[in-house]
């Protein structure tokens, strides 16, 4: 919990008095997409490790 709720305090902080209100949006959109990519990806590697596929 300790770990999420810095995680939590570091994507307010970096957004904190960035600018412009189309820059700040455009980076908070751009980090979601991020972070849902990286899960997507994520899950696919678990996904593969799980079903027994082998990485040759």
């Amino acid at each position: 919990m300790k770990k999420l709720l810095l995680v939590k305090e570091i994507y307010i902080e970096g957004f904190r008095n960035l600018g412009h209100f189309l820059i700040e949006k455009y980076f908070k959109i751009f980090a979601w997409f991020s972070f849902i990519l990286f899960f997507i990806v994520l899950y696919a590697f678990i996904y593969r490790l799980s079903t027994g596929f082998a990485f040759d």
